[in-house]
């Protein structure tokens, strides 16, 4: 069975695992539903918390709304765990805006002070 026809896995969330090496159901279970997520995250995807309950409910076999609150719980804190593990991101805020100072020979003079090498 491919990823494609998993149980509450639409075509994008397959093509994610598919693209994290995930493509049958034995793929994901050998590694469970928490580092199956943290791979399409790892992977620079911005996966939600749906995808989560998607493959939890996917490896059992029930629609996602039937993971009981109990074990949504679970997994929400294992994978905000590993979350929390992950390396900052490497991208930097844009800067902000550039200004150009112009230094004329009259504003040198006025932030050098009084001439003091005369004397």
């Amino acid at each position: 069975m491919t990823a494609e026809k998993l149980r509450n896995i639409g075509p994008k969330s397959a093509a994610w695992l598919r693209q994290v090496g995930l493509r049958s159901h034995d793929d994901i279970a050998a590694i469970g539903t928490v580092e199956a997520f943290m791979r399409v995250k790892r992977a620079g995807f911005k996966p939600t918390l749906n995808l989560l309950y998607a493959i939890e409910g996917a490896l059992g076999d029930c629609h996602w709304q039937e993971i009981p609150d109990q074990r949504r719980h679970e997994l929400v804190s294992a994978a905000e765990a590993a979350i929390a593990l992950l390396p900052p991101p490497r991208y930097r805020p844009p800067a902000g805006p550039v200004t150009t100072t112009v230094l004329t020979a009259d504003t040198v003079a006025m932030r050098a002070g009084p001439d003091d090498s005369d004397g």
